[in-house]
């Protein structure tokens, strides 16, 4: 337990004079060292943990969890599939869809395309492509009515109610030879999920114009299942396999993205140790002060020992200052990275308004916004890892302050 005594010494040895000053541009250093490693710290985790999730959020809510296809072609039967894995336990909902590659053209511009065919009901059943409509209505979302990115569109100079043409890398046989597949449609709506690959490279096509286009006679290229728990994925996968065994393959999107999300939290994790070496070197900072300040108060020490301060006195009095720069800094870091990553979009459209410059293009990073998430046990670690190391980084300097023999300090004097 500390005693007021001891407080009242390590908060007087906390204040500067002039003839300590040096000791206490040391502490101010250290303690800046601490506050902006625990900020920056936090600031960094949550702007990774928002990336993960939104990039989690994003492509799970536009792909299911797991796709079920056939092995050799296109997938028939696919009625009869999905009603056998709709009562599945754990699973939310599934969707026949049609996905290939195609050329999409108008006058003089043209751009290559992942055409996706679903079901109007389908469309509208996923929050994300509901929610996302940024020109036209859903309704018009039949027929020869299309759905395109607003980056696409943009970069088309497309607007709703535009001729468009769809070029299939299938062909056909025509007299003049064999001819790519084309056919016009209309944009019927666009839309913005806040990811720019699905902004700028995507058109959502009705499933039954799908199947014409691409002449998928009454079949589909594979069923997207959506589960009501993610983290259910591997035993709902198992009952799927189990129920449809023989009849067509299974994967997830652990086996589509799963190098993606392994290099993202590897390079979370190398952030993490890099960034928790300005927190070290900062205590470094409070050791070095710490046995200047022991130094610098040798006299002073001797003369509270020879009134009766014990050496365990001496140690926790030492230990208190030092450990109350490295917990104060804790503190404040801990308050200013929460605060800036709160507020990180927009301190980010802030800075690009100041500056006139693109600190954050959609185009190389995914997503149209800068994500945080704050993982309040990520902060909890970083806050007492701060508060281990400034402690442990008081103990020498407490040690030799506490070992200093009064005779000799007096004798020096």
């Amino acid at each position: 337990m500390i005693s007021k005594f001891e407080r009242l010494v390590a908060w007087r040895y906390l204040r500067s004079k002039k003839a300590e000053g040096f000791v206490s541009v040391i502490a101010g250093f250290s303690f800046a060292g601490i506050m902006l490693g625990v900020a920056t710290l936090i600031i960094v985790m949550s702007v990774m943990n928002g990336f993960r999730a939104e990039l989690f959020g994003r492509i799970l809510g536009l792909n299911g969890h797991m796709n079920v296809y056939s092995q050799s072609g296109p997938l028939y039967d696919y009625d009869y599939l999905k009603t056998n894995i709709e009562p599945l336990d754990g699973v939310n909902m599934v969707t026949p869809i049609i996905e290939s590659q195609a050329l999409i053209s108008k006058g003089g511009n043209a751009s290559g395309v992942l055409v996706r065919g679903m079901a109007w009901k389908d469309f509208t059943n996923r929050p994300l492509l509901r929610d996302s409509v940024t020109q036209g209505k859903l309704e018009d979302f039949t027929g020869n009515g299309i759905a395109i990115g607003d980056v696409l569109a943009n970069k088309m100079r497309l607007r709703v109610g535009d001729k468009i043409t769809l070029t299939s890398p299938q062909v056909k046989s025509t007299p003049f030879g064999s001819m790519p597949r084309q056919r016009s449609y209309t944009v019927a709506l666009t839309y913005d999920v806040g990811m720019y690959e699905y902004n700028s490279g995507f058109v959502f096509m009705p499933l039954e114009s799908a199947q014409k286009f691409f002449q998928f006679d009454n079949a589909v290229t594979a069923l997207e299942v959506f589960l009501d728990d993610p983290d259910r994925l591997p035993e709902v996968r198992k009952a799927v396999s189990l129920q449809i065994e023989g009849q067509a393959g299974v994967y997830d999107w652990r086996d589509m993205n799963q190098g993606f999300f392994n290099a993202l939290q590897v390079e979370r994790n190398v952030m993490f140790l890099i960034l928790t070496m300005i927190i070290l070197v900062a205590a470094f900072n409070i050791i070095s002060s710490m046995i200047m300040l022991v130094k610098d108060k040798g006299q002073d020490i001797a003369i509270l020992r020879t009134m009766g301060a014990t050496r365990g006195n001496m140690m926790r009095i030492f230990m208190l200052t030092g450990a109350s720069i490295g917990i104060l800094g804790t503190l404040v870091g801990a308050a200013l990275g929460i605060a800036f990553a709160l507020n990180i979009e927009t301190i980010r459209q802030f800075l690009e308004g100041l500056t006139g410059t693109e600190l954050f293009a959609e185009e190389i990073y995914f997503l149209s916004q800068l994500p945080a998430e704050i993982d309040w046990q990520e902060v909890v670690a970083v806050i007492a890892m701060a508060f281990g190391l400034s402690v442990l980084a008081t103990i020498y300097p407490a040690w030799r302050a506490a070992r200093l023999d009064p005779v000799e300090a007096l004798r020096y004097e």
